[in-house]
């Protein structure tokens, strides 16, 4: 068997969530690297939108920002930001949003604003763009995350993206229709929400991993399904295009990939 990295193993885990038939609003990151991968690997059709408005776009390297020239080149079509987000993403035409964050709790509500408290921060992060929106509209959505216990906190210090709220039922409580977060992915297993109380819970762990290492990287106390399986592992052709699609982004960007 290929030897992987557990960031590649995360990656891979990630893209193969996706579907040939998706429409994907895309975060910068780590979610651009595995719906990129998706669509050189499984799912050649699917639909990748970008926040600066590119839809269908077909990138060769990975974008280091939203704004992106390669981003536009190798898209159907771009639309003003405006219309991306009041016809394609409020209109519901979009199937799934892959979002990443600084921080996660178990419901998978997500910060990306500040560490510490808002008026005096520790870190002050880069800020919502527009995943709140994402998180809120798109069909369902899928989180990519390393897993860490400054990242998987029990208690976030601001809700930037809604995720399940407090649990339960509380997303509809909020009118919210859309499904909210189905799969978070780590470099350690794959999480889903209960479904009842919503609670992020690992249904596979990653080759390798223990339910020890999960459980010294998480904030609160995990939860784990009845029948926890193992991730498969990456494939030669997987790590073949991950790694080839990092190759090629490193070379156009440099130190900034």
């Amino acid at each position: 068997m290929a030897e992987y990295t557990s960031n590649e193993m995360m990656t891979i885990a990630a893209a193969r969530a996706l579907r040939n038939e998706d429409v994907c609003f895309v975060g910068i990151g780590a979610p651009s690297a595995a719906s990129n991968l998706a669509r050189l690997t499984h799912a050649p059709d699917i639909t990748l939108i970008y926040e600066s408005g590119t839809i269908a776009t077909k990138p060769t390297v990975l974008p280091l920002s939203i704004g992106d020239g390669e981003l536009c080149d190798t898209a159907l079509t771009t639309v003003a930001v405006p219309e991306m987000f009041r016809y394609w993403l409020q209109g519901g035409r979009v199937t799934v949003g892959f979002l990443g964050g600084a921080q996660i709790d178990k419901y998978a509500n997500l910060n990306t604003t500040v560490v510490g408290p808002y008026d005096k921060p520790k870190v002050r992060l880069p800020g919502g763009g527009g995943a709140p929106e994402i998180a809120t509209n798109c069909g369902e959505i899928f989180i990519i995350m390393s897993q860490g216990k400054r990242s998987f906190v029990d208690k976030l210090d601001f809700i930037t993206s809604l995720g399940f709220g407090e649990g339960g039922d509380h997303r509809e409580r909020l009118g919210v229709k859309t499904k909210g977060p189905t799969k978070l992915v780590t470099d350690l297993c794959v999480f889903e929400p209960d479904a009842t109380t919503k609670e992020m819970t690992v249904v596979t762990i990653h080759p390798g991993v223990t339910r020890e290492q999960i459980d010294a990287n998480t904030g609160w106390k995990v939860r784990y399904a009845d029948k926890v399986g193992e991730t498969p592992a990456p494939t030669a052709k997987e790590l073949e295009e991950l790694r080839a699609l990092h190759a090629r982004t490193a070379k156009a960007h440099g130190d900034q990939a």
